[in-house]
């Protein structure tokens, strides 16, 4: 750490979005690979600067706050991002798109009729390929979490016992 995040207000707390009121002393507008970190100096819209320093990675999301040391609260904007928008003729097609882009692990957003991922050519040509039809659209970004993400209840543990007799 050097001498300037020292003097930083420090972020070591997250309240989800709905478990908090009031006015925030700042605002942070945040990609996804930046609302997805543990520590990084932070600059709010109207110049505070902070510190966020969490225990453990915490996905933050649209309308979550951090606490700071002095509990003043920094509310949590998701920033629009260049994606692609995702969509097929049927649910099947879809459903087919979606394991593709599972089976290479990309982060992606699901919505009603559509999926969301990060703009890339070479996926999209891909999803072509496949039948889909694609837009790029700029919007905030907001992917599945996953099985492990914590908060969902997914605790036992993997080791199974299994009679093959």
């Amino acid at each position: 750490m050097d001498g300037s995040e020292q003097t930083l207000p420090r972020a070591g707390a997250v309240l989800r979005r709905g478990t908090w009121s009031g006015e925030p002393a700042d605002v942070v507008c945040l990609d996804y690979d930046a609302r997805s970190r543990r520590r990084l100096v932070l600059t709010g819209e109207g110049g505070l600067a902070i510190l966020l320093d969490l225990p453990r990675p915490s996905a933050l999301e649209q309308g979550d706050a951090l606490t700071l040391d002095d509990n003043r609260l920094v509310a949590v904007r998701a920033a629009a991002e260049e994606l692609l928008e995702v969509r097929c003729g049927t649910e099947a097609a879809l459903v087919r798109v979606a394991w593709h882009l599972g089976n290479r692990h990309l982060p992606t957003e699901i919505a009603e009729e559509a999926l969301y991922i990060r703009y890339d050519h070479v996926i999209e040509e891909m999803l072509q390929g496949l039948g889909a039809e694609t837009l790029r659209v700029s919007r905030p970004f907001q992917p599945e979490r996953g099985a492990y993400a914590g908060g969902h209840g997914h605790t036992h543990s993997h080791a199974h016992e299994h009679d093959d007799g």
